[in-house]
Formats: structure tokens, sequence, C-alpha cells
């Protein structure tokens, strides 16, 4: 049966390497890739290639003028055509440069295929600059759509911390607070260096597939090893965030900032720019005391601020409608409750070099009702100015 890996990662000539790597360890495996920088003449490229070299090429149409629409129509039948040779044993999908690889896994598993792995590539000494880059993905010439509104520091962002596995270039600018940096932004990660490719045969003959491909090495193997896409889900869901814990390791701190107290509208607003630029990267989930149902998602990277509506709070919800969450859901929610609250909490995290703990401490709690707001109670929380419906879109 046929295993397919997602490679992506706005670091190119790692997610190269990554991909050059796997096609020299498991025999047999071919990558699939559909170049999005071809989309201004109407079509997407189409490139699969082997151990060897080219396989094949072809074009996509756009699909209502957008390129990522295109792959997204095109990568399930090659997938199945490869899939149907029988001799295939593993497709590596090399996504493009700013293809989110959340949205490709889900597209392959739900095709029914065999999603056996999730891999983004990295080179660690890239990591801070590209999560300080707040530069439109338009403007690098990166956009996937003409209506592609993300930065480079987002999509890098959602791209490092989607993949249960990141493949490690060898750079030799890297230097030990990069590697502190990656590690702390996704401590869960399995991090693989990239090991160089030693010289293949000049073809590869592919035999029909009778036994499972042959895992050499630790790419390999973390590109074989299975992906559950719900899990993986799950883990990127505000409500349940697997966020980074507490770390301070070669000058890069992370901050996790956890209260029960709500916001005041007013004053969390006025402070948005100075804590969206307070770290390299930040997210997490909050309440503000004039939206006491509403679980709010942040997520800043670039010096850029997200903030958007992620659903109620478990407390919001009827007793019966309890049943209907994902257990994850229900299990995040029970390691929150507070007796007044139920889960309704703040819980933001930050992580950069050189962060200035205290001082987002101070700021972070100057935000919170003071004792006088909170003891005047719910109905009055209410009533407070809506500083948020504007970038909410109330």
């Amino acid at each position: 049966m046929l295993s397919v890996a997602v490679v992506g990662g706005l670091h190119a000539d790692a997610r190269r390497q990554a991909v050059e790597r796997l096609l020299a360890d498991v025999p047999g495996a071919v990558a699939l890739h559909h170049d999005l920088a071809t989309a201004a003449g109407g079509t997407v490229v189409r490139t699969v290639r082997d151990h060897a070299g080219l396989v094949s090429a072809g074009e996509a149409p756009l699909v209502n003028d957008c390129a990522c629409c295109a792959l997204r129509e095109d990568l399930v039948p090659e997938l199945e055509r490869l899939a149907a040779d029988g001799v295939t044993p593993l497709a590596i999908v090399e996504l493009w440069d700013s293809v989110e690889p959340k949205a490709m896994a889900e597209v392959v598993a739900d095709a029914g295929l065999r999603l056996t792995g999730v891999i983004t590539a990295v080179d660690p000494a890239l990591v801070l600059p590209y999560l300080g880059n707040g530069d439109d993905l338009a403007d690098a010439g990166l956009a996937a759509a003409a209506t592609d509104r993300r930065t480079i520091a987002d999509t890098f962002a959602r791209q490092l911390e989607y993949a249960p596995v990141l493949a490690l270039a060898d750079s030799a600018e890297a230097d030990d607070e990069d590697r502190a940096l990656l590690a702390q932004l996704h401590p869960t990660a399995r991090r693989i260096p990239i090991a160089p490719s030693s010289p293949g045969p000049t073809h590869l003959t592919r035999a029909p597939l009778t036994r499972a491909p042959l895992a050499s090495t630790p790419l390999a193997a973390a590109a074989l090893a299975g992906f559950d896409v719900e899990s993986a889900d799950a883990a990127q869901h505000p409500a349940c965030a697997l966020l980074p814990a507490e770390a301070d390791e070669c000058g890069v701190t992370t901050l996790v900032w956890h209260r029960s107290r709500p916001f005041h509208p007013e004053r969390l607003y006025a402070a948005l720019e100075d804590l969206a630029c307070a770290a390299a990267r930040s997210r997490g989930r909050f309440w503000l005391a004039d939206r006491p149902d509403t679980l709010l998602h942040w997520d800043a990277a670039g010096g850029a601020l997200c903030v958007e509506s992620a659903g109620p709070w478990m407390a919001s919800l009827p007793d019966a409608a309890w049943d209907l969450e994902p257990p994850v859901r229900r299990a995040a929610a029970a390691l929150d409750w507070h007796p007044e609250h139920g889960d309704r909490c703040q819980h933001l995290v930050f992580t950069s070099p050189g962060l200035d703990r205290e001082g987002l401490e101070l700021l972070l709690d100057s935000c919170l009702l003071t004792d006088m707001e909170y003891a005047a109670g719910r109905t009055a929380w209410k009533r407070l100015p809506p500083a948020f419906d504007t970038l909410l879109e109330v």
C-alpha cells in the first residue's frame, strides 16, 4: 500500500535537502511537487521525480484563479495513480514554499490515502529572521492565491508548529540561541538532522511492492511512522493546544502567563501593539470581561497579532452539549477548571530571545480587571466599552 509523507517549509533549501534525503533512503520512493510560481501563466507545473531524476512532468490549470486550489484538485488523482501502479512504496508530497502542511495533510487523509508522516524542513539559523518578518507573502512573490493575505511570519509559525517532525539542515550560521529558540517554539517535535546524501545509482528499477518500504535512517522512519490528522488538529486548536512550557536557555525565554481573572477590554486593546511586539512568537487563549462566553484565540508573530473567536468556552455550554465535544476538549477544560469561571482563563505563551519577562508580566497583569471592577460582577462587566468589536468584526 502506498505511503504518503508531506514535506513542507518556507526554508526551500532545507526542504529540498530533506526530500533528496528521503528519496535516497527509501528505495523506489518518488517526490511529487507542484510549482505555484508558474501560476501567473495560468497553470501550476507538476513534477514527479525519484532519486535518479525527473520521472514525469505536467500542468494543472488554475481553479478560480487560485494556484493552491489547483494543487488541491490535482494532488489526489496523482497520488491515486501512484497507489494504483503497485510499485511505489512512498510518495513524498513536497509542498511549495508557502503552502501549509495542515491543509494538504487533510486533503490526503480525506481522500482515504495512507498518510504516514508530516515533516517541516528548517534551517535553524533562519528561524528568528522568518518569525520576525511581517511582510505579506504577496510582496515576496509567495502568495498561493490572489486573495492570500498571510504574512511570512505567521505562515512560517504554522508550518513549524503543525508538524510533529522537524528536519534540520546543517547550518554553519546556526548557534546555541537559534537551537534553543527552535526547541522552545515546538518542544514536542522530533528534531532530526538532515544527513548528507551519499551518491546514488544513476537509475533505480522499481519492482512491484510486496512489503513495507524500508526505513534506513531516522528521517525515513519518521516519514513512515504514521500520522493522525485529528490529533494534529486538536494539538493546534486554541481550546486545547499543546502550548510550550516555561523555559530559559541560551538567552531564549518562554513565559507562560496563566490567570483566571478576565481582561478589561479597553486596557487590553490599548496594550495590543506592545504585547504583539514583546516576543518573536506568542499564542494562546484568553477571555474578555464583556464577552464571558467567547473563547478568544491569540496568535502573534512578526509584530502582527491576530485575535479571533474560537467558539464558546465549555463552561458556557449546557450540560447536554458536553458529550458532543471531543474528549481532548473536555480534558483540557477539566485541567483549567475554576470553581467560579469554569474553563475560562488567560493562557498566553511568549517565546523570544531577550524577553523582558518582568515587564511583560506587569503589562499583562495591568490589563486585568482591578479588584473593584472584578467585585462589580458579570452584569457590570458586560456594560464595559466593547473595545474589540471592530477587531472581531462584530
